[in-house]
């Protein structure tokens, strides 16, 4: 009695789930391309809209606004980034018997590696989740295809504004996530490990580029674009109910966490190269 080989099904399934992944890698392209298209129409048309959602995104809404939002959940996390390097950088310079050079520490992950990365963080977690839950909220009560009915433009109303909004409030949100990040790192290696001011001032103001600060902002607002489009892809498409729109949730922070930090692995290269473009000896 023979038996049935299994390679052929195998490889029908491997054929079929590849095509299928392909398939949405090309929805997703054409859903973010026709997004950032519709940004014109959407500051055009929906004016008010998008300042709404501007004012939402930043300062939250129920409980999220008594904390004030996205911005001082970003700011926390950026504090704590600070004590992090804080202890980090006491460690690793007093192997080399270096302390002095607490405030080059600070001047040198900071900007280029806190800010970008935790302010991300902080986005997916408060901004690109909470536009996710309120596009599959939608998607699955049948809002959109009814503003559909109406002739409004979906894709300007609904993603294109929240789009433009996320990348508006995260200018602010990294300028302030990197004041809250130097300044608890300040504290910590002055007050908590003894450093003097005027030693960190001066390392601090010597390695500290304003050129490493435009360069952080800018890595803010190319993520944010990046998370925004992932997160409203992902609420826009959602189904099955209640349990799709949580499980859209979670693949959207999912992926946004991945993209995001390889972007700003590629970013910090791009930028700055392999050496950082700073000279240290002595």
């Amino acid at each position: 009695m023979s038996i049935p080989s299994t390679l052929r099904p195998r490889l029908t399934a491997t054929l079929r789930g590849s095509r299928e992944r392909w398939n949405r890698l090309g929805e997703q392209t054409a859903f973010y391309i026709t997004s950032l298209l519709h940004i014109r129409g959407a500051v055009v048309r929906y004016t008010d809209e998008t300042l709404r959602i501007i004012a939402q995104l930043s300062l939250g809404t129920g409980v999220l606004a008594l904390i004030g939002g996205a911005t001082v959940i970003t700011a926390f996390l950026l504090g704590n980034v600070g004590i992090v390097v804080g202890f980090q950088g006491k460690a690793d310079l007093d192997k080399i018997g270096v302390f002095a050079l607490a405030g080059f520490f600070t001047a040198y992950i900071v900007p280029r590696v806190g800010v970008p990365l935790i302010t991300a963080f902080g986005l997916i977690a408060t901004v690109g989740a909470g536009s996710t839950a309120q596009l599959g909220a939608m998607r699955v009560s049948e809002e959109i295809d009814a503003l559909e009915v109406m002739g409004i433009d979906s894709i300007s109303y609904l993603v294109s504004t929240r789009v433009l909004a996320g990348v508006v409030i995260a200018i602010p949100v990294g300028c302030l996530a990197e004041s809250a990040g130097i300044v608890v790192s300040r504290f910590m290696f002055t007050t908590s490990f003894g450093q003097s001011s005027g030693g960190y001032e001066h390392y601090f103001r010597t390695f500290l580029s304003p050129v490493d600060t435009v360069y952080a902002i800018i890595q803010v607002g190319i993520e944010a674009l990046i998370i925004m489009l992932i997160h409203t892809y992902y609420g826009f498409t959602a189904t099955g109910g209640p349990a799709g729109v949580g499980e859209a949730t979670g693949r959207a922070v999912r992926a946004s966490l991945v993209v995001a930090t390889f972007a700003t692995l590629f970013v910090v290269l791009i930028l700055f190269g392999r050496s950082g473009n700073f000279h240290l000896s002595g």
